[in-house]
């Protein structure tokens, strides 16, 4: 299956599950690749540079943003994140569809570099459901999880921006949602 648009960005709040949303569709469609943000926070447990994320220190991160590596960035929770240009030029080069896993204003600053990226935005079913889905990830603080709490509004103003907006009540039948938008845009 060839996709209308080479490119396909995923949006949420942390614990809508967009990672696992695009980590199945990657699963699903071999035609496709998962976009590897470059971030400075700090590593994961079980987590792999250059897989999970391309983790770089402030000052190497910094550096790129002055030399016009990324296609977008932004500071968020105190930590950068951003899409490398190069990366995603050489899977869309090799006829890729990419999958982007970032938030609202990466999603629409890659909208403007690519008009024909389709944007579709995650959205939990309710507030307690997101702060059952971070509690049960066990790392995240207190403190943490109010942080991403107080960005809610900002990000739902902004998904209104967005292609599409699904919410994520069932798993299962959210891929099979995105997968009907994804065909009909093709």
């Amino acid at each position: 299956m060839k996709f209308k648009s080479p490119y396909i960005v995923f949006s949420a709040p942390s614990g809508g599950g967009k990672t696992t949303i695009v980590k199945t569709l990657n699963a699903r469609h071999p035609e496709t690749v998962i976009s590897v943000s470059a971030t400075t926070r700090p590593i994961r447990p079980n987590e792999k540079d250059g897989v999970d994320y391309y983790f770089l220190d402030k000052e190497t991160f910094e550096k790129y943003i002055e030399q016009g590596k990324f296609l977008e960035y932004e500071q968020v929770h105190g930590n950068y994140y951003g899409t490398l240009k190069e990366v995603v030029e050489r899977h869309t080069a090799e006829g890729k569809t990419v999958l982007f896993d970032i938030d609202v204003n990466g999603a629409l600053s890659i909208k403007k570099h690519y008009p024909q990226a389709i944007l579709i935005f995650l959205k939990p079913p309710s507030e307690q459901v997101l702060i059952e889905r971070l509690k049960k990830r066990k790392t995240e603080t207190e403190e943490t999880i109010r942080k991403r709490l107080a960005r809610l509004p900002y990000e739902y103003q902004q998904a209104e921006k967005f292609d599409y907006i699904v919410i994520n009540d069932d798993l299962e039948k959210t891929i099979k949602e995105i997968e009907t938008i994804i065909l009909a845009e093709k």
